[in-house]
């Protein structure tokens, strides 16, 4: 879907999960424990993971300018350390989020936990990742929401209901 559009996914998640598990680095260890934690890794290490990929890409293909960047501002830190660094260098065209009911989100975690090997991926650092996101997160998509950038999809529906509804909204967006 996102290539037909021109966008590369970009999840801020998997890079940090990926340099957690990269030999040397210097990053590793702080960001198991902020993940174990259900805390938000400093905006620092994320942006340098995502503007370093998004560098990657582009310069192995200067078309590839178009990203959807997952799981990212997580709070008012991340958003201001993203206008910093990216203003002038990207826009941000608009916010897909997906709304899901708590308990219905703790349910399909426990049961990618079964065999994700996510250290997260249990009822413990959920509840504290919900509260991280009531918290934290919540805060910036309703800004987003104010500046009329979200687009919001019903996460509750079938795999097939939701896919359907992101395909209408990149459809409009383009």
């Amino acid at each position: 879907l996102l290539q037909k559009y021109g966008y590369t996914h970009l999840s801020a998640g998997d890079l940090l999960r990926d340099e957690r598990k990269r030999p040397g680095s210097q990053y590793g260890e702080l960001i198991e424990n902020y993940i174990k934690e259900g805390e938000i890794v400093p905006v620092e290490i994320t942006i340098s993971l995502l503007k370093r990929a998004m560098d990657q890409t582009m310069a192995a293909n200067s078309q590839k300018n178009k990203f959807l960047i997952d799981g990212f501002p997580r709070n008012e830190d991340n958003l201001q350390g993203w206008t910093k660094t990216m203003d002038g260098k990207a826009d941000v065209s608009f916010v897909l989020f997906f709304d899901c009911d708590n308990e219905i989100c703790i349910g399909r975690c426990l049961e990618r936990g079964k065999s994700s090997g996510r250290s997260d991926d249990n009822r413990e650092s959920l509840e504290k990742r919900i509260h991280t996101y009531l918290q934290s997160t919540k805060p910036i998509i309703d800004l987003y929401e104010r500046m009329g950038k979200v687009r919001k999809v019903d996460a509750s529906k079938s795999v097939d209901e939701v896919f359907e509804k992101v395909v209408q909204i990149f459809d409009k967006e383009g």
